[in-house]
This record gives C-alpha cells, structure tokens and sequence, in this order.
C-alpha cells in the first residue's frame, strides 16, 4: 500500500501538519453505487501518502438521514451504511496510520437528527424533551414561536422553531431535522465526552468540533437582539467550561481539537485556544480573504496576533466543503467570499484563477502553522454550477432558489480520465461535468507543470524544511502589491499580486515555483515562489 513517512514532530505534529478533508460521499466510491464510502478512501491511501499529508479530516460519516449532509447525525457510534461498517472505519484508521497519516473525525454537538433516538423519545413526549429545547409557543394560542432567533443559514428567512401537534415548539439553528441540544443538561455533557473516548479508544488523532461556538443558550432564551452582550446563541461564556472538561479527555488520549469558530472579536476568539481549551481553530478570515496583497497581509497579521497570547498555531484554508471553490473564486471580480454574495451565473476566468489559486497554495504551505487543504483543490478543481434539478443542498432550497448553495464543491472527484465517471466509480450522487475527465489525477500525475505535481512538490519541501511549518515569520521589504516573507532557516516566500513582474530578493536557490519566471528571472503577476536566501 506504499511506505510510511516519518513525522517530524510526534509529540506537536499538529502545529505544522498538513491536514486533508475528505468529504466521503464525493471522494471515491469503492462499491459502484454512485455515493463515496470507506472502501474507496482506502484504496486511494496511497494517492494520499504520495501526496503527503500528515492526517485526514472526514466530514461526518456517520449514520444519518443525509439532510443536511451527514451534519444531522442519528447515531455517533455507528457508521452510515451508504459509506460501510464501523469495522471498516477502524481498519482505514489503522491502514492510515501504518502510512503515517494520522485520522481526524467530526462532532457535531450544537445539535442531532430527528431521527435520533432521543429526540424520537422526546416526541412520544418522554422525559428526553429536557435534552433539547422545547417551549411553548407566544400569542394568545400560542401559535406564535418562542423568540425570533435567525436561521443559521445565510439568506433563509426560515423560522428556528417548528410546532408539534401537541402544541409545543423544539427549537432547531439549521433544519428542522436538526433539532438543538440543551448543553445545560448533564447527560447531553456526558453522552458527548463518552462519544469522544469511543472514538480516540479507535485510533483517531484529533477531533474537529462543528459550530463550535453555539452550544450554549441563554436559559430564559430571549429575542434577538443585534449588538446585545452576551448573545443568546453565540460565544456564551459556559462554552469554555464544556470544552476544558473535553480538553481532559482529549488528553487522556495524546488527542488534540480544532474547532469551527467564526467570531469577529479577535480577544474572543483566543480564548477557545487558551492552554486547556481547544488546540486550534480555523482561520476564516484568511479562507474568505480577496486576492489583495494589502488584506491578505492584514489578515496574516492579525490571524498570527491573536494566536500570539495563547501560544497556539495558526492554521490555513482556501477552501472547504461549503465555499466556493479556489480557482473559481480567484478568477472573479469578487475574490473574496461572502455567503450572502453567492449567486448563479458568475463570469469567471479560470485561467486565471488557476494561476492565483497555485500562487496562494505556495503562500498557505508557506506560513506558520497547520494547513488545511479540501480535497480535489490539490487538482485544481472549479466550482459547478450544477443544474436546477440536481442540486440537494437544504440551503438553495431554504434561500427560496437564489442561492446556488454548497454542492458545486462537492461533486464527485475525477480520478481517471478514460473511465466511466472519470473513475469515481458509479453513477455520482452530483454529476460531474464534462471537463471532468480533464482533471482526473491520473492525467495529472504524469504533467510535471499540473496543480497535483505542484501540490506534491510543495508538500516534499514543506516536510524536508524543518523552516517550514509553525515558528517565527518575518516580513521582507517589498513593492506595492508584492508579499514577502522569511521564514527559519533562510528560507523565503515571495508573491506577486501586482499587475508587472517583479526583481526577486537575492538568493542561492529557487526551492519553487507556482509557474515559471519570466525571461529575465523577474517573478510574473500572479505567481510564488519559495527560495533559500
């Protein structure tokens, strides 16, 4: 199956590793029913560890009805069948860590599926309604919901409360069919901490925590207020005694956390990565960040300032299994991402997102701290837009059509460009397009100027460079519209966001580079480059 690699820094791998995301039901279908499962994850292992990534992060695999994706979870303990077996599940950790890949699974604790046996429980009105949030209604019938909370799904004007027939309301941030927890109850604490030791009693590394930041509620739970301190729903102050009890049990493992954290309040955020709280979070001030040299600079800083105070390791993100698409977002006017902006029909240039989108996969690897890459964006894959009929995301369907929602990152990876379905296996779950094949990482693997060989390179150089990965970074005087950075060890980036090309510092090596220099050795627009001074 290949040969393990050794890991730097056992003891902190997490500070510097190269994380993967799979998101199962779109990486590779190992059974031929069109959905991703297990099987195929293991037989493309060794693609991985020539890839060389330090650990996998899996999108939620467990038994679920799929409305939302597999974030409405029925059972923690069990895998769902569409993806295979628990047993299977433990020999990919196990296959995984003999190649020296470490495994990462995901919680999702703000919430559960309907179908969950508690909340089953709780509908037949059993004492299981006090691990969730019902209420009754306002008005004079109470017909009316028990506060005006907003949706969690940008654009949906949704209410969060849906009435039963008995009268009573159950409060739910996402779907209906994601029914909210109630984390003052002591066995919704308990539940959560033994789901965390079943699964590092399996072999897994690390835990990634989703909505990490929602669980707590006020109590009296009052109506929204924009501006109020403390929000009723977010960042509460309760949440950090929850996560220093999962910190104890994380430990007891050698297990670390990465948490879903959006907060605008920089002094806020740090303190869920206080040194007996959560080990990192994700940076999605750098992820939705515009190709501007003078803001990602901004967002660099502050991102390495506010990690700074509680010695925690930044971590790194272009892309995910909600936003759109890297070389389709760098190759808009509108570089940046914003939910609120998605819309249909975007002009795009993919050529030159292709060319940022590699430029700034050398800027990521480059910076202290983890790196996260989303599968498929190590081959340079666009965004779909996938046509009306086929999309299943709740969110175009709660946006009342108007926003193309998330699958457009999520359809089935090209693996072989002469097979059906570019080798993904059956039928896919989202269709793939055309072009697909053009992608396919065996065509990839034998261009030595494709994204994937460019992927893999950085990814050789990052391990062998001890100057890469978490420590100190420097910055280099440079031109208008130009990064530059020194890293240990005389180790160099620099990146040309300006529309010229520009000198490059003196140095005794070019390590590499996104795409060649010009004639003169000058580094063209839109392009990186990692050098030894």
């Amino acid at each position: 199956m290949g040969q393990p690699r050794p890991a730097r820094n056992q003891s902190a791998w997490w500070r510097s590793a190269v994380i993967y995301q799979v998101y199962v039901r779109s990486f590779a279908d190992g059974d031929g029913d069109g959905t991703g499962d297990l099987a195929g994850v293991r037989a493309r292992l060794p693609y991985l560890a020539e890839l060389g990534v330090d650990a996998l992060w899996f999108n939620p695999w467990y038994r679920s009805p799929m409305a939302d994706g597999g974030y409405d979870v029925a059972d923690y303990r069990s895998i769902d069948p569409a993806f295979g077996t628990l047993a299977e599940a433990e020999k990919l950790i196990a296959e995984a860590r003999e190649l020296g890949i470490r495994t990462l699974v995901d919680i999702v604790p703000n919430h559960v599926s309907d179908q969950h046996p508690w909340f089953q429980a709780a509908l037949a009105g059993g004492p299981e309604r006090e691990l969730f949030h019902f209420r009754s209604g306002r008005g004079e019938h109470g017909e009316l919901p028990p506060n005006d909370w907003p949706s969690q799904f940008v654009g949906s004007a949704e209410p969060v409360w849906t009435r039963l027939p008995d009268g009573d309301w159950y409060l739910h941030l996402f779907t209906p069919e994601q029914p909210d927890l109630n984390w003052e109850h002591p066995a919704v604490r308990q539940e959560h901490e033994e789901i965390l030791r079943f699964w590092f009693e399996r072999g897994v590394a690390g835990v990634r925590i989703d909505s990490a930041a929602l669980l707590a509620k006020d109590p009296d739970l009052p109506d929204y207020v924009e501006g109020r301190d403390p929000n009723p729903y977010v960042d509460r102050d309760e949440l950090h005694d929850i996560y220093r009890s999962w910190r104890s049990v994380a430990d007891a493992y050698d297990g670390i956390f990465v948490g879903e954290v959006w907060l605008p309040d920089s002094e806020r955020f740090a303190r869920y990565l206080r040194p007996d709280e959560l080990h990192t979070a994700f940076n999605f001030s750098f992820l939705s960040c515009p190709w501007d040299a003078a803001r990602l600079r901004t967002s660099i800083d502050e991102t390495l300032a506010e990690h700074a105070p509680v010695g925690a390791p930044a971590t790194w993100v272009l892309c995910n299994h909600d936003v759109t698409r890297t070389v389709t977002r760098y190759g808009r006017t509108d570089t940046g991402f914003d939910f609120t902006a998605k819309a249909f029909g975007t002009p795009t240039d993919l050529a030159l997102g292709t060319r940022r989108a590699r430029a700034a996969a050398l800027l990521s690897l480059a910076l202290p701290g983890a790196v996260y890459v989303y599968q498929g964006e190590e081959l340079g894959l666009p965004e779909v837009e996938l046509p009306l009929d086929s999309i299943q995301d709740p969110m175009y369907f709660r946006s009342g059509g108007t926003d193309p929602g998330r699958d457009g990152c999520r359809v089935p990876l090209p693996w072989d460009a002469e097979a059906p379905y570019a080798g993904f296996g059956g039928d896919p779950w989202l269709p793939q397009p055309a072009d697909w094949p053009d992608y396919a990482a065996d065509r990839q693997s034998e261009d030595p100027t494709s994204m994937l060989s460019l992927y893999r390179a950085a990814l050789r150089v990052r391990r062998t460079e001890p100057g890469f990965g978490d420590g100190p970074l420097s910055w280099l005087p440079a031109d208008e519209g130009v990064l530059g950075f020194a890293r240990a060890d005389g180790l160099l980036c620099v990146v040309n966001l300006a529309d010229r090309p520009v000198e490059l510092p003196e140095h005794s090596e070019l390590l590499l580079g996104s795409s060649p220099l010009d004639a003169d050795g000058f580094l063209p627009p839109d392009t990186a480059v990692w050098l030894r001074a």
